[in-house]
C-alpha cells in the first residue's frame, strides 16, 4: 500500500467506532495486500499506552487466519522494562484460540539481537536536524523483524514530547531499535525542547525516524489509532507515513486543550499505567505550556516509587536540569546516556544556565512514593502525597489552579498558541 491507498474510519457524531467499523477497515486493508502464505509480525505498544489494542488484535488475528503462515507479536518497548507473558496476553486479549501466536518483548539490552541496516551520514543528520547535530548514525533494529515477510504496526497517536506526535514509524525507532538511535533522537528533541516540539506535525526528530525506517526492507502496513481511553475515534491504515499523517489531524483536534490564560499551580494526577517517573513525566510535558512563569506542576502519583527501573542509577547520578545546564558543560556530560539527559531536561522544563547558576522557568514537584531526600538530590521539589486531596482542586481555575485527571496523554496549550 502507498499513500494513495490510505484507508480511514472516523467517528460520527462523536460516537466511538464499534467492532463492526474496526473489522470493516482492517478487512479492507488486508484484502489489499498479498498475505497468503506470509509470515507476519505485528508490532504493538506496551501497557504504558492507551487504546483498544486487544480489540484490534482479535480482529486482525481472525482475518489473518487461514491466510498467513504465521502471525506473531513484538512489543515495542523502547527501553521500557519487559512485560511478563501474562501481561502481554492481557494487553492483547489473548484466548485459547491465539495459542499459535508467538509473543515477544523487544530485547533492547541484548546487542546480539540487532541487525545494522546502514548508516546515515553526518551531513544528512545535520540537514535533517536543522544543524543541531552532525554525527554519523548507525541504524540498528531488532533482527527478529527479518524473520518475517511483512511487518504490521498497530498503536495510538498522541502529542509527543520528542517526535511531535507518537505513532507510525516511531514503533520502529525507538520502539524496536538500539540505544544509539534512541539516544540521538531523544537528545535532538531535548535540544529543540519539549515545549517547542510537542504537538507539532513535522519535526526534525520525525524526519530522522522516517529516514531510518526507509532502510527496513520489508513491506509495512500501519494501523494508527486515535483514542480517548479505550474508545476508538479514528483508525487509519496504510504506510506508516500516510497513516500517521492522517491520524495526527484528528489527534490534534482531540488531544489538545487550549486555556485562555496560564495557571500558577497545576495538579497533574498520574494514572496507574505510568508506574515510574520515566513515563509519569508525561504529566509534566503536556502541562508545561500552560504554567505561568514561576508557577509549579505537581505530579501526584502515590503509586510511583522509582525514577526508572531501567535508567534509575544514571538519573540519580545526573539529576534533573534544564537543557543549557548540559550544553554549557558538554564535556562533563557527553558520555552519559543521551536518552537520560533528554528525559532530565524534558521533566525539568525550560530555563537557563549562566555563570554557574541554573534558573528553571517553573517548579516541578513530586508528590509520589519517592522520598523527599531523593527528590531534592536530583533537583526536584517534594510534596507529601498524603497531604494532597485532588477533590480540593476541582473548579479552581479562576484562582489560577488547574486539576488534570489522568494526565499524560492530552496536551494543554494557551489560546495564544493556536
Amino acid at each position: 500500500m502507498d499513500g494513495a491507498d490510505l484507508l480511514a474510519a472516523e467517528r460520527a457524531d462523536e460516537s466511538p467506532l464499534d467492532d463492526g467499523a474496526l473489522r470493516a477497515l482492517v478487512g479492507q486493508a488486508l484484502e489489499r495486500v498479498p498475505l497468503d502464505g506470509e509470515r507476519v509480525l505485528l508490532i504493538v505498544p506496551d501497557s504504558t499506552r492507551s487504546g483498544p489494542v486487544d480489540r484490534f488484535f482479535r480482529i486482525f488475528h481472525a482475518l489473518c487466519a487461514g491466510r498467513v503462515k504465521a502471525l506473531d507479536v513484538l512489543v515495542a518497548l523502547g527501553t521500557h522494562p519487559p512485560m511478563e507473558e501474562q501481561a502481554i496476553r492481557a494487553l492483547l486479549g489473548c484466548g485459547d484460540e491465539h495459542a499459535d501466536v508467538g509473543l515477544f518483548n523487544h530485547e533492547w539490552d541484548r546487542p546480539e539481537r540487532f541487525r545494522e541496516l546502514g548508516r546515515i551520514p553526518a551531513a544528512e543528520i545535520e540537514k535533517l536536524s536543522g544543524g543541531l547535530l552532525a554525527r554519523e548514525l548507525s541504524v540498528r533494529v531488532n533482527a527478529r523483524l527479518f524473520d518475517y515477510d511483512r511487518l504490521a504496526i498497530c498503536g495510538p497517536v498522541f502529542p509527543h514530547e520528542v517526535a511531535g506526535f507518537s505513532g507510525g514509524n516511531k514503533y520502529f525507532f525507538p520502539g524496536v531499535a538500539d540505544a544509539e538511535i534512541i539516544d540521538l533522537t531523544h537528545w535532538l528533541g531535548a535540544l529543540i525542547t519539549s515545549r517547542e516540539t510537542i504537538g507539532r506535525r513535522c519535526t526534525p526528530v520525525r524526519a530522522v525516524i522516517d529516514r531510518a525506517a526507509a532502510l527496513i526492507d520489508r513491506p509495512k502496513l500501519c494501523f494508527c489509532m486515535v483514542v480517548e481511553g479505550r474508545d476508538l475515534h479514528g483508525l487509519y491504515a496504510g504506510t506508516p507515513e500516510a497513516a500517521h499523517a492522517a491520524a495526527v489531524e484528528l489527534s490534534a483536534e482531540l488531544h489538545v486543550i487550549y486555556a485562555p490564560r496560564p495557571f500558577q499551580s497545576v495538579l497533574s494526577v498520574i494514572p496507574p499505567m505510568y508506574d515510574e517517573i520515566w513515563t509519569a513525566a508525561k504529566g509534566m510535558y503536556k502541562l508545561e505550556p500552560v504554567v505561568a512563569d514561576g508557577g509549579e506542576v505537581i505530579l501526584f502519583a502515590p503509586h510511583v516509587g522509582a525514577f526508572s527501573r531501567t535508567h534509575g542509577q544514571a538519573i540519580e547520578r545526573v539529576g534533573y536540569h534544564v537543557r543549557d545546564y548540559f550544553t554549557a558543560q558538554w564535556d562533563r556530560f557527553r558520555h552519559e546516556p543521551w536518552g537520560v539527559l533528554a528525559h532530565s531536561t524534558h521533566l525539568r522544563g525550560q530555563g537557563a544556565y549562566a555563570q554557574g547558576e541554573e534558573r528553571a522557568r517553573i517548579r516541578v514537584v513530586l508528590a509520589t512514593g519517592i522520598d523527599e531526600a531523593r527528590c531534592r538530590r536530583v533537583g526536584l521539589e517534594y510534596r507529601d502525597p498524603a497531604e494532597i486531596d485532588p477533590r480540593a482542586w476541582q473548579d479552581r481555575e479562576h484562582e489560577g489552579r488547574l486539576l488534570v485527571l489522568r494526565a499524560g496523554e492530552v496536551l494543554y496549550r494557551l489560546e495564544a498558541e493556536r
